[in-house]
């Protein structure tokens, strides 16, 4: 770090009682009150160098006092020692008190050549600024004396400086002694050159305060030289250094802010314009930060009760790059600390909703041809290799937007199997996390399965209706084995969904027959006739057979299936029970329909076969009742 000393006379400075006085053998006659200390000096030798002084002097002699003083008693002695002729040291430290210390008393070359405000300009220009750590030091210093320092322009000066410095290599830059632990002056260029690519830069002008920095990043940015993936990493530094413990002293922070107003300044308004601060330094580039990175923010948002900007804002970057995100990113606390819900999915939902907007792009279509065919590559103009190749780019994006969904669609099933343990959670926002995807994205609904199961299980108090209606989401068919064998024995699903469950396996299985070559006419007619209503391919028995994962799942969400009969077995004792149960309601319905008169499409059941008959007993009774509802 560099230093200046000026003068050469010894410090003779003394304290006697409460006054500040100088050994000399002169009687002092000059008392001046600074900052509620006073001092008994001499004026020749301060009238000579302050234009201040001396206007004090001629205009009210009985004045003696300097208020506001900047820098307080220690820029005041500095001056002071500077009038006298002792040696005094000037650094990053103290250079901007004693700057606006030497212009609150006017110490210019109108009052004598070689002033101590000429002084300090030339070693700020030439040592301070051209240093890296000097310069981060001394605006930091600037923060004490706001007003001086934009006036004198320190402040402006140094963002300047630690700009430039940032733009240019590395190896221009002049690093102190202090600060040669990451990179010192004596590495080669290739070591520099990977500090750059590191961005050795971020973590110095972490110090700064949100202030200081906002107008650093600024200055940074507007060079347009510094990749936004740098620009990026030095938010995450800052914010993981400025950003407290939020999510550990939530409730604290909340029971502050609701028992005085004036704690909630203190205490969430900073960090609160902190976080906007560092939102609007964000790249706009995509990737630029990360989507984990994004997440935080948005927890800290909620937390901090930031604006519905900023938290749009956060919304809508977190979207462009939702499948990077893992379920335990999207587990973010709700606004309030007194919600009674576990989790913010509110939220989700609209960055989901985000999402989908943003992935509202049709797949691009084939180029037309001409009827002579395709021309010979020499042949092409340069216009049809562009074509070309705008296509194959809008292929591949289309094909990574696919593939996206695929990857929410997961994750949305995964962050469904977590919050569904929330007893709280409403039905709504339940179901409607689990429409926000589109039907192709899921290829299969295992994991939509087991979230619907735990959120059963977590509200027992669901009515007939309300089960109902979280079963409608789940495509039977696309299930695995696996799956159908648990289904078929969960006494919490609708009977409806159980029967489904059953058919199709039964409908799979027979289809599986003469390795998975069945012909329709080998099924019998009634049976056609159901898997035509329901869009089913029997040729096709992989349809639902896919793979599935069980990493969300807690051990008391696994799925047991030992002991399970093949679903083409007979049905277990439960799902005879539920249907024994119906058939009465079955009885009681055909006495309301009137004197025992046979509902025709009652006489088409019954030309099924027997076994058929167990299985889609229940399933024709709640069509018709919710066709008779209809």
């Amino acid at each position: 770090m560099k230093f200046m000393k000026l003068g050469s006379r010894p410090d003779t400075f003394y304290t006697s009682e409460d006054l500040r006085c100088v050994s000399s053998e002169v009687s002092s006659d000059y008392t001046i009150e600074v900052s509620g200390s006073k001092y008994h000096l001499h004026k020749f030798p301060l009238l000579s160098k302050c234009l201040r002084l001396q206007r004090m002097c001629s205009e009210s002699p009985e004045s003696n006092q300097l208020p506001e003083f900047p820098g307080g008693v220690e820029a005041f002695e500095l001056c002071a020692k500077f009038c006298y002729g002792m040696t005094i040291t000037i650094s990053a430290y103290n250079i901007v008190a004693a700057r606006c210390a030497a212009e609150y008393l006017q110490m210019s070359e109108e009052v004598e050549k070689g002033n101590l405000v000429y002084k300090l300009e030339v070693f700020l220009n030439t040592c301070i600024l051209n240093g890296w750590r000097d310069s981060i030091v001394t605006l930091h210093t600037t923060k004490a004396f706001p007003l001086w320092s934009e006036d004198l322009a320190i402040t402006s000066r140094c963002i300047e400086a630690i700009a430039s410095k940032v733009l240019s290599h590395p190896s221009k830059v002049c690093l102190s002694h202090s600060h040669s632990r990451r990179v010192r002056e004596d590495d080669t260029s290739s070591n520099r050159a990977a500090a750059a690519s590191r961005g050795w830069w971020a973590e110095d002008i972490a110090e700064l305060g949100i202030d200081l920095y906002w107008r650093t990043m600024i200055a940074i940015k507007s060079g347009g030289k510094v990749p936004s993936s740098l620009i990026g990493d030095a938010l995450r530094v800052y914010a993981s250094k400025w950003l407290p413990s939020l999510q550990r002293n939530r409730k604290q922070v909340g029971k502050k802010e609701d028992s005085d107003s004036d704690s909630e300044t203190d205490v969430s308004s900073k960090p609160r314009l902190l976080l906007e601060s560092i939102i609007s330094l964000l790249p706009s580039e995509k990737g630029a930060v990360s989507c984990s990175f994004l997440l935080k923010l948005l927890k800290a948002a909620n937390i901090l009760n930031a604006s519905s900007s900023s938290k749009m804002e956060l919304a809508r970057r977190v979207a462009l790059q939702l499948e990077e995100a893992t379920v335990s990113d999207l587990l973010i606390p709700p606004t309030s600390y007194k919600s009674e819900m576990l989790y913010d999915v509110d939220v989700v939902a609209t960055i989901l909703e985000q999402f989908m907007i943003l992935g509202q792009t049709s797949p691009p279509t084939s180029p037309l041809r001409g009827k002579k065919g395709i021309m010979n590559r020499r042949q092409r103009s340069r216009s049809a290799e562009n074509i070309d190749l705008e296509f194959q780019e809008s292929r591949r994006s289309s094909s990574a937007s696919h593939s996206s969904k695929l990857k929410v669609a997961k994750l949305v099933d995964g962050y469904l199997q977590q919050v569904a343990r929330d007893v709280n959670l409403p039905l709504s926002k339940f179901v409607s996390l689990a429409e926000s995807v589109p039907e192709f994205s899921r290829l299969d609904h295992d994991d939509l399965y087991r979230a619907i199961d735990i959120y059963l299980k977590a509200h027992k108090d669901l009515n007939k209706s309300e089960r109902k209606r979280v079963c409608r989401v789940l495509d039977c068919k696309k299930l695995s084995m696996e799956a159908c064998m648990h289904a078929a024995q969960n006494e919490m699903l609708p009977l409806r969904v159980v029967v489904q469950v059953l058919f199709y396996e039964q409908a799979r299985a027979a289809a599986a027959t003469n390795n998975g070559e069945v012909k329709m006419t080998e099924l019998p007619s009634n049976i056609k006739a159901l898997l035509a209503a329901h869009n089913i391919d029997p040729s096709n028995p992989s349809a639902a057979a896919f793979s599935t994962t069980t990493s969300m799942a807690g051990p008391e969400d696994q799925w047991s299936v030992s002991g399970l009969k093949s679903p083409k077995s007979k049905l277990t004792g439960t799902l005879r029970s539920k249907l024994a149960e119906d058939e009465e309601l079955d009885e009681r319905f055909m006495n309301q329909e009137g004197g025992g008169r046979t509902p025709s499409r009652f006489k088409a059941f019954c030309a099924i076969p027997g076994r058929p008959k167990k299985m889609f007993s229940k399933f024709l009774s709640i069509n018709r009742n919710s066709n008779d509802k209809n």
